[in-house]
């Protein structure tokens, strides 16, 4: 094997999706994504005082589950034992003590993916054609090795030889992955969701370490992530930046621990939700020798200088790092955004699909991004 394309793209789900991440305009996603990841914290709690009850009954307002276990955007799913007592005055009240006296949690309503959405995923993967595809926001990896195996052969394209994905920390089924293709095989597999810092789990995904054999060429070590989102952090949770900043640390700190132990070839991709200029991410882009594709001379970026809806300079947040042994046989690289739709005048800003005409029928509102190594360099 003489060359690799190594490519990130984040599918934004390829079957179903949470809706209320739906791209309908006027859904109200921030408000509703930080109350269920804040209802399902409290839940965990050992034991439900005055202010955990007081609260939870605050954020379950907010999912539109005070009176009913189902609503637009959220499901209460009970198992056992009884955690709310709902009221004929229409008062609700937490009759739960704790973890230990029911079993339940709350979901996100989900809805399909239209089928238009999910042939532009399959027509992206194709025409990019990694041969190393690091994916982000895949439900899990039964679907994703579905989705290689019966849109990709729809749109003109072989199956993936291997589908990897392990479920991580995040409940709504947006999972990071890696499927390989023509004499690249994954031979290894590490998951960091158990990882920790003073502060706690450190992954609100993962940091999925993917050990790759490239056919008569090196071994490559490939960790694909996604880091804590911009837009849902609540008061006093530790989410946003500083949870970001937590995790390109402990990115950089198993970096490090893989030169350290001999490997020479190690890429960073995905989603970090932030731009190079980030003082959260100074620790993994400044501090390490990692070195981002899109800084090579010949890199194609095509009219925008972001991978992110529009596609402005602050929108670049997804990536290709490489360590410098890698780098070094980097001879080129690019930004594929053919699968994303940014209103009527779109086809003005930059080239896409002839039957993408909505953005509900999007691939993604993020472009794929990908490095091409010559092994023979």
């Amino acid at each position: 094997m003489a060359t690799t394309r190594l490519a990130s793209f984040n599918v934004e789900n390829m079957f179903a999706r949470p809706k209320v991440m739906g791209r309908e305009p006027g859904t109200p996603a921030a408000p509703i994504l930080a109350a269920h990841a804040r209802v399902n914290s409290l839940i965990s709690r050992d034991d439900y005082d005055a202010a955990t009850k007081t609260e939870l009954l605050a954020q379950l307002k907010i999912l539109g589950l005070l009176r009913t276990d189902t609503s637009t955007y959220a499901q209460l799913r009970k198992i056992r034992g009884r955690f709310l007592t709902r009221r004929k005055s229409g008062r609700t009240e937490v009759t739960a003590s704790g973890r230990e006296s029911w079993v339940g949690w709350v979901d996100l309503t989900t809805e399909p993916v239209s089928e238009l959405s999910s042939r532009h995923i399959a027509q992206v993967m194709r025409d990019v054609g990694a041969h190393v595809l690091g994916v982000v926001e895949a439900e899990n990896r039964e679907l994703l090795a579905a989705f290689s195996k019966s849109l990709l052969p729809s749109v003109g394209w072989t199956p993936y030889d291997q589908v990897l994905l392990i479920d991580g920390n995040d409940s709504r089924g947006i999972d990071v992955g890696l499927l390989v293709r023509d004499g690249h095989t994954v031979t290894n597999i590490r998951t960091h969701i158990y990882d920790r810092d003073a502060s706690g789990v450190v992954f609100s995904r993962d940091c999925a370490e993917y050990h790759v054999h490239i056919e008569n060429g090196p071994d490559m070590v490939v960790l694909v992530n996604h880091l804590k989102s911009k837009g849902y952090s609540t008061p006093g949770d530790s989410l946003g930046a500083k949870r970001r900043t937590r995790q390109a640390e402990r990115i950089a700190g198993i970096y490090e621990d893989l030169l350290s132990a001999g490997a020479k070839y190690v890429a960073v991709v995905g989603d970090l939700n932030d731009d190079p200029t980030s003082r959260a991410l100074e620790s993994l882009l400044d501090g390490t020798s990692l070195r981002d594709i899109s800084e090579l001379p010949n890199f194609e970026w095509g009219p925008r200088k972001g991978t992110y809806k529009g596609g402005n300079e602050k929108d670049k947040i997804d990536y290709v790092l490489l360590s410098p042994d890698l780098h070094a046989k980097a001879v080129g690289g690019g930004v594929f955004r053919k699968g994303v739709f940014r209103g009527e005048r779109t086809r003005d800003k930059w080239p896409i699909y002839e039957t993408l005409n909505d953005g509900v029928h999007a691939a993604s509102d993020h472009a794929a991004i990908y490095a091409d190594i010559d092994w023979t360099k």
